[in-house]
């Protein structure tokens, strides 16, 4: 029997936009997080939107890719739950401070986000070797799943070795009352630096200078071990059916 035939309706609604805007039901895949899955996601497509009404959409489960705004809408399934973190509250564990501390010598800039070739070889570079993907689509591809943002607020952080040798690059929505990380990418000759540890500690110290209370970090899966990394930024909360944020560890 087909993955498609076993699953039900959930028993919970995925829930409402906060405005009133089309949602179309976008073509069911396989789900990227659990094996023999099929993912279902709702979406719209915002030319623009002002960054306090793109908070609303993450305080209702929704994300962003490029200028297409979805929402996981799985038959049978809300397992993917939006994960934020209250950064000052935030205090990291050993591993955590043991990554920021070997990572000293980094250099981190932030400017609005503008797609480079060295930047694109260095994407290419992550998907072909990190995620095992052999080919990888052009540089618009990258730029409409990634650097095309609706909105104006959008930051790219830019993190470089002492040479001025790019090691990894993470891309940012400044929201109203949140850092929104959005994606990073990165050397993977450089892998043991634990970059992607480093670039969210940056990005939550970012969001502790700048006033914003919350950093967050995209959809949560419990039985996925390859989002385990999420729940150790702590303490943290995750958006429950009910729209509620509640706090999942202490």
């Amino acid at each position: 029997m087909s993955p498609v035939a076993v699953q039900r309706t959930c028993a919970y609604p995925a829930l409402p936009p906060p405005v009133k805007v089309p949602l179309v039901v976008l073509p069911r895949h396989a789900c990227p997080y659990l094996p023999g899955r099929v993912a279902e996601d709702r979406a719209v497509w915002a030319t623009s939107i002002p960054a306090g009404v793109y908070q609303q959409f993450m305080d209702a489960g929704f994300r962003r890719s490029g200028h297409l705004v979805y929402q996981p809408a799985c038959r049978g399934c809300r397992q993917c739950l939006s994960m934020r973190v209250p950064v000052k509250e935030f205090r990291p564990d050993k591993s955590q401070r043991r990554c920021r501390k070997r990572n000293q010598d980094v250099v981190v800039s932030n400017h609005a986000p503008l797609l480079t070739e060295e930047k694109f070889e260095l994407y290419e570079k992550y998907v072909k070797e990190w995620h095992g993907k052999e080919e990888v689509e052009g540089p618009e591809a990258l730029s409409a799943f990634l650097y095309d943002s609706p909105l104006d607020s959008t930051l790219e952080f830019e993190y470089r070795n002492q040479r001025a040798q790019l090691l990894g690059v993470g891309i940012c929505d400044v929201c109203s009352k949140s850092l929104s990380s959005v994606y990073f990418y990165f050397d993977p000759d450089h892998s043991r630096r634990g970059l992607g540890t480093y670039a969210a500690l940056y990005e939550i110290n970012f969001a502790v200078e700048h006033g914003l209370p919350y950093y967050y970090l995209g959809y949560w899966v419990k039985d996925c071990t390859a989002m385990n990394y999420k729940s150790t930024y702590r303490p943290n909360e995750v958006l429950g059916t009910d729209g509620v944020w509640r706090r999942l560890s202490d």
